[in-house]
């Protein structure tokens, strides 16, 4: 099956500044790179659900934003139905064009309404901007669960649950008919007795409408349930690739098997550095060694010595120089 969407080399670092803090560091701190992606390459095919796993600092946010062309990469770039994008979308026709393809769900549901206006305005502003359609407000509103979808239609967000917005949210997304959702953390901010509905209301989606989702989440469970394939990510790189069955049953990487015993126990075992100090050393590339060396309980001579590259073991993909 051809790729809906593909990156190729896709890297972007931002510009920070280190040594003393306040005034100090401002005006005399060190500036450096810090790299929020290095050299990403993903696919995504029509109708499948790929998640990006890993903790804060990841890169996984970044990646979704790139891909939803609210960033701008550094380097590389990727294609949509086999057309290349690049850069923020420029112009009215660009955007809309773009926008009828790919649309994002973002993790407040609280922020990404606009209180002032009712429900029906979200949902039938993107009906418009986006041509005549047979599809109405409430009808998207009934697709997403919130029933009958006429009674919230004059409602306002403050109105609704966590849980609702993020419906709305939703609805609002669906109305253009995209080829590929964006959910940056969609459950991140609800309660834990409503997470598994807005999963399920995804999964449902993407059997009746042939959605492709990329769902960026640290929630490793919530990953696993509702994804294809998994992409792990730890500071801006990918760490390991592959279906989610593989990935959750044997883990090769160190780190997927620390975020899989994280998952079990609650309770993360840090050898090494802090997360703080250990990710933020590796997003500045501080070291020609293995990014996760300093937490890795495997690490050898070899691994301070050079990085290993993303090879391939069977239907996956790993990056390290003694996986299991």
């Amino acid at each position: 099956m051809d790729q809906l969407i593909e990156l190729k080399g896709i890297t972007k670092t931002y510009p920070v500044t280190t040594g003393e803090t306040g005034v100090f560091k401002r005006l005399f701190g060190a500036r450096k790179r810090l790299f929020a992606l290095e050299g990403i390459n993903l696919s995504v095919k029509p109708g499948e659900i790929l998640a990006v796993l890993g903790e804060s600092g990841s890169g996984k946010s970044t990646l979704g934003r790139i891909m939803a062309r609210l960033e701008t990469p550094d380097e590389g770039h990727y294609t949509l139905r086999g057309q290349r994008q690049s850069g923020r979308a420029q112009g009215r026709k660009d955007r809309w064009e773009f926008g009828s393809q790919v649309q994002m769900i973002f993790q407040d549901p609280f922020g990404s309404l606009n209180p002032v206006h009712s429900i029906g305005y979200h949902v039938q502003r993107a009906l418009a901007l986006h041509g005549p359609s047979e599809q109405q407000a409430a009808d998207l509103l009934d697709a997403v669960g919130l029933r009958p979808g006429s009674s919230f239609v004059r409602k306002f967000p403050f109105e609704l649950s966590g849980g609702q917005r993020q419906r709305v949210a939703i609805a609002r997304a669906l109305a253009v008919r995209p080829a590929l959702l964006i959910a940056d953390e969609p459950t991140s901010m609800l309660d834990v007795s409503i997470r598994m509905d807005i999963l399920n209301l995804l999964k449902g989606l993407r059997e009746t409408h042939n959605l492709a989702i990329l769902l960026i989440t640290h929630d490793l469970p919530s990953a696993f349930y509702l994804s294809d394939r998994m992409a792990v990510m730890y500071a801006g790189q990918v760490v390991e690739c592959g279906r989610s069955e593989d990935i959750l049953e044997k883990p090769s990487h160190p780190y997927t098997q620390l975020l899989l015993r994280v998952a079990h126990e609650r309770i993360a075992t840090r050898p090494g550095k802090t997360d703080e100090e250990g990710m933020l050393a590796a997003q500045l590339r501080e070291t020609s060694s293995c990014l996760f060396a300093s937490r890795c309980p495997k690490v050898a001579q070899s691994c301070l010595e050079a990085g290993p590259a993303l090879t391939r073991m069977g239907q996956r993909e790993v990056r390290c120089h003694f996986p299991s």
